[in-house]
């Protein structure tokens, strides 16, 4: 199940919203154009002004950015919003995100009219949201690149 705050996304838009530039990339196209097998100038880019959500998990893009990326739904989610609805949203293949010169790869939902960022493309990005100036900080402990922090239960 997904977890995605709609209400929070409607008060941010009214208030205090952080909101960054964010190149979404269909991922199978890259590995495509890297292998030799699709023409660079077939490689399906989106760039847009996301929201970056804190109260949502996962990225969520509209329908019309996955048509445009060409990209597959791989499954159904449940996502459930804040006032307890649910609803079955698409998931995508996977795709290349890139936010302030750092990017990750991850699936994300297809629902509503905007691009929405969530936590896990800020944790692994290693991005923080600086609220009171409205923008997008690199972690002040690894400011040259993302360090995603793990928990090694048996250290060798």
């Amino acid at each position: 199940m997904i977890n995605l705050d709609r209400e929070l996304t409607q008060a941010s838009k009214n208030k205090g919203a952080v909101r960054v530039k964010v190149k979404l990339t269909n991922a199978i196209d890259e590995e495509l154009v890297k292998r030799g097998l699709l023409n660079p100038n077939l490689l399906r880019v989106y760039e847009a002004e996301a929201l970056i959500d804190t109260g949502a998990v996962r990225t969520a893009i509209p329908v019309e950015v996955c048509e445009h990326l060409g990209l597959r739904i791989r499954s159904q989610e449940i996502a459930k919003y804040a006032d307890g609805r649910q609803e079955t949203v698409g998931l995508t293949g996977p795709i290349i995100i890139e936010i302030e010169g750092r990017e990750t790869i991850e699936a994300a939902m297809v629902l509503g009219d905007m691009v929405l960022t969530g936590k896990t493309v800020l944790e692994t990005l290693d991005l923080l949201v600086d609220c009171k100036n409205q923008r997008l900080i690199p972690n002040p402990e690894n400011p040259e690149r993302p360090c995603i922090e793990s928990l090694i239960l048996n250290p060798a």
